[in-house]
């Protein structure tokens, strides 16, 4: 042992472990080399339903995604690459890769604009925005585009399949932005910057009239005119209030806070609120 220095076996070591590997590494490229390589012996069809066959096996669905890619590499003009195509658009949106979903997607209804799976691949790119909304206090950006995608796929598409799906999902994320406004605006008011609080209640009145949070902006909307000493609006939002929603318990609750100033909900003068309730009466509010 005299005469070795400290640590002098340990250079081999390092040279064994490193061609290790280095043999390993060579084995996992090539492994994946050599399937891609026989994949090219097999017919477009083949390919394809070797994807398939991973996407309904596999423990992760992303697995079958080179399959469909391969289909469209090796046999861009064949049938089954339109198929492996919405199937990477599908695959995509399955495993959250929301942005590739998209881009497969789009990529179908540019190349196969009249295919009968065109349907399917713009409701696919409507869904990739829909599955990202984020809880209300964060930007609404997505759901801005989810809401133009879908209704695209409604208005383009009115007999598919997805059409009634489509409705639904817009009805929920047009929900969504109203819910948006009445946060920003109870936040406005709670901290009794009732002008910037108005503005976001009077949005969801006449932007988004047709959601949950109508009953409520009307309630805010009392509360800030009230505040502000504007009790002829404030007894008009309490009219509309009563007028639609009667059975709101926000109506109760307007309906006490006039009653608390010797008011009632009754339409008074020419404001905006003033012009939506003739507007409801006449059937005309929609």
């Amino acid at each position: 042992m005299a005469g070795r220095g400290p640590g002098s076996g340990i250079p081999g070591l390092r040279i064994g472990a490193a061609l290790l590997l280095t043999v390993s590494l060579s084995a996992c490229g090539g492994g994946k080399a050599a399937r891609t390589e026989s994949l090219e012996a097999l017919t477009a069809e083949e390919i394809y339903r070797k994807g398939e066959m991973e996407l309904e096996t596999a423990r992760r669905a992303g697995d079958s995604l080179m399959y469909f890619q391969e289909v469209e590499r090796l046999y861009p003009y064949s049938e089954f690459a339109r198929r492996a195509l919405i199937m990477q658009a599908f695959v995509n949106h399955k495993t959250k890769k929301y942005e590739e979903a998209r881009a497969a997607a789009q990529r179908f209804l540019d190349f196969y604009p009249d295919d009968e799976d065109a349907p399917y691949a713009a409701y696919l790119m409507a869904l990739s925005y829909y599955d990202q909304i984020e809880d209300v206090g964060r930007d609404q950006g997505l759901t801005f585009q989810a809401l133009v995608s879908l209704r695209d796929v409604i208005e383009r598409y009115p007999d598919s399949e997805y059409s009634t799906s489509a409705i639904m999902k817009f009805d929920l994320a047009f929900d969504h932005l109203a819910a948006k406004e009445m946060e920003i605006g109870r936040y406005y008011l709670k901290r009794r910057h009732y002008t910037a609080a108005l503005n976001r209640f009077r949005t969801v009145v006449q932007d988004y009239q047709t959601t949950t949070h109508t009953a409520e902006a009307l309630y805010r909307l009392i509360e800030s005119y009230l505040a502000l000493g504007f009790e002829a609006e404030a007894q008009t939002a309490g009219a509309i209030l009563g007028y639609n929603y009667q059975s709101s318990p926000f109506y109760q609750d307007g309906y006490n806070l006039l009653k608390g100033k010797g008011l009632s909900p009754e339409v008074k003068g020419d404001s905006w609120l003033s012009k939506a309730y003739r507007q409801m009466v006449r059937g005309e509010w929609l």
